[in-house]
């Protein structure tokens, strides 16, 4: 039998300590802790031992399924039935037995009636495709053309993206995967706005090149999987990763540009554990630890190694048929410092979730720590209900003084989604909610924030907001349907020297005050932004599609009014999650 204990230790300090020791310290009692200190390697050795020899088998023959929330919700009615006990939260998931019936039934919606050469290929087949058994390969060519125009501001809009994906397996054990895109655009303003302070285009990397108000870029994606044994899975990836029921994480999304990663996963019966070892890059962001102040940052805040390394680690306990808890833990750290080059801490690759206490807080280590919990709850066959609770800093006699403390760091999310609404088939919805503190994913120096290539790891609007969703889903024979509705309310700052919290490139050590933070501070600004998309499914091998869209945003705060209304029509293609609802 396994057994795995956390023990949360919260030290309260009185009113004459110092202000920096007034923090919760989650930790192992001391004895405990003097023992992780002198046997570590010795429970990383153990611990991933144990890891990949007592775990039980999953069920069948895997493959990789690329995240894409459109097609996840697709299958919805298998993911939350209350007779499995499936792991939902961490994306991409592999696609085993379970979920082979439903998954086939989707990716062969045309079935294979036709039989010229062209017929297949546009319909129903890749463009390449080998099949010898147990060794696999495809290849497509991915068109993603979009023609449009934004109304208010008068112009025409277009993407015009070039892609090529392959995969494949060899054998039973190895799978594989990798697109590649060069694109070209010309975006409404609030998009060209984010790519002037960013210096990307949302959800991207690489070199953004301009020609008068056009960009181009390239990106790519590759993942390669192997199973040595059915309980556990390896892969090697330049990609995104996603951990949560809903359309919005807070713990770890898919918003920012893809990294490279190393991602264990392995099932103890109704246990699932993922180990994610990443590494990232922040190309505007210092490195210099003892940075304090903006006018100290070499360079114009631009440092010699601007890359960093991150650590997840994620836990998944489905108790019951209908309840489920995961538990999660994050470190990132910088390779280099003032004093000269670190290289990776080793420290981190331990599976023992919980057992490092110093990140936590902001007195002793230039690492940044965070930990959350994240549940669902089956509350009827075809509703599901979820949340999230992410922790930076806590300090409890603080929080409940209501004093707007700035120590206080922690974000929440509320939501429920289910299928087949009013006994419509294939009628899905989602509702949510979310809220993020002040400085909640800040950190002493921009390289250690938690973030990725100029963007959030969690959320696109950073922190200091609250934000609400409504997503409705509709599939007939090839036609599928969206509708989204997104308000928010956040607190932007007025200037690039001023932080109220919700620039989270920013330094966590400059802030106006110590108390009174509230939600919104800043220049309060409202969002609303409504979408509408209706696809016809051309080939669901690679979902190529042609798809009609219809937007309207309104950003407003005390000064001005920000109104975008964007129509167009497109050729798309391929799996992939655009986030442009900010």
């Amino acid at each position: 039998m396994t057994h795995i204990a956390i023990i949360i230790y919260i030290e309260l300090s009185s009113a004459d300590k110092r202000k920096n020791q007034n923090r919760i310290f989650l930790t192992q009692t001391e004895n405990i802790h003097s023992f992780v200190r002198m046997r570590k390697q010795l429970i990383v050795i153990v611990s991933n031992i144990v890891l990949l020899v007592c775990i039980q088998p999953t069920i069948g023959q895997s493959l990789y399924q690329p995240y894409s929330h459109a097609f996840y919700q697709k299958l919805s009615p298998v993911l939350y039935s209350p007779d499995t006990r499936l792991h939902t939260a961490f994306k991409p998931m592999i696609m085993d037995s379970t979920l082979a019936t439903d998954f086939n039934n989707i990716v062969n919606l045309h079935g294979d009636h036709r039989t010229s050469w062209g017929g297949r290929k546009l319909w129903q087949e890749h463009l390449i495709e080998l099949d010898y058994g147990k060794n696999t390969f495809y290849a497509d060519l991915l068109p993603d053309f979009q023609m449009g125009r934004s109304t208010r501001e008068d112009k025409s809009i277009w993407i015009f993206s070039k892609g090529i994906q392959i995969g494949g397996k060899i054998g039973e054990k190895w799978a594989f995967q990798a697109n590649y895109f060069h694109n070209q655009a010309q975006f409404a303003d609030y998009i060209n706005d984010y790519v002037e302070q960013h210096g990307v285009v949302p959800g991207e990397a690489g070199t953004v090149r301009n020609n008068g108000s056009q960009r181009r870029w390239s990106n790519a994606t590759a993942n390669l999987s192997f199973t040595p044994i059915h309980y556990l899975n390896i892969s090697l990836a330049y990609d995104k990763n996603f951990i949560g029921d809903g359309y919005r994480s807070l713990l770890l999304s898919d918003v920012s540009a893809n990294y490279l990663s190393l991602k264990l996963t392995g099932t103890l019966g109704n246990v699932q554990y993922v180990s994610l070892l990443s590494y990232m890059r922040d190309p505007f962001a210092t490195t210099f630890e003892n940075t304090v102040s903006l006018s100290e940052v070499p360079n114009n805040g631009t440092g010699a190694n601007r890359f960093k390394w991150g650590a997840f680690q994620y836990l998944d306990w489905n108790i019951t048929n209908r309840f489920s808890a995961g538990f999660f833990q994050s470190v990132i750290w910088a390779p280099k410092n003032s004093a000269g080059r670190r290289g990776f801490d080793f420290n981190y690759i331990s599976p023992l979730i919980f057992l490092r206490s110093v990140e936590l807080t902001n007195t002793s280590s230039p690492d940044k720590m965070h930990l959350g919990i994240n549940t669902k709850y089956k509350i009827l066959d075809n509703m599901v209900v979820y949340g999230q609770f992410l922790l930076g800093e806590l300090t409890i006699s603080q929080l409940f003084a209501g004093n707007g403390y700035l120590h206080n760091k922690f974000g929440i999310q509320l939501g429920a989604r289910g299928h087949d609404l009013f006994g419509i088939k294939k009628l899905n919805y989602l509702g949510e909610f979310n809220t993020v503190r002040p400085y909640t994913y800040q950190h002493f120096t921009p390289i250690t924030a938690y973030t990725n290539y100029s963007q959030p790891l969690a959320h696109p609007l950073g922190a200091n907001f609250r934000e609400g969703i409504a997503l409705l889903n509709y599939s007939f024979l090839s036609f599928d349907f969206q509708a989204q509705g997104v308000w928010a309310m956040y607190g932007a700052d007025p200037d690039a020297n001023t932080n109220y919290g919700g620039d989270i490139f920013k330094y966590y050590t400059q802030y106006p005050s110590e108390f009174g933070n509230t939600i919104g501070q800043g220049v309060n600004t409202h969002l609303v932004y409504l979408g509408f998309k209706a696809a016809y499914l051309l080939n669901p091998k690679y979902n190529l599609r042609i798809e009609l869209a219809a937007t309207n945003r309104r950003a407003s705060d005390i000064g001005s009014t920000n109104n975008t209304s964007l129509f167009s029509i497109g050729l798309r293609s391929s799996f992939r999650n655009q986030y442009h609802d900010f």
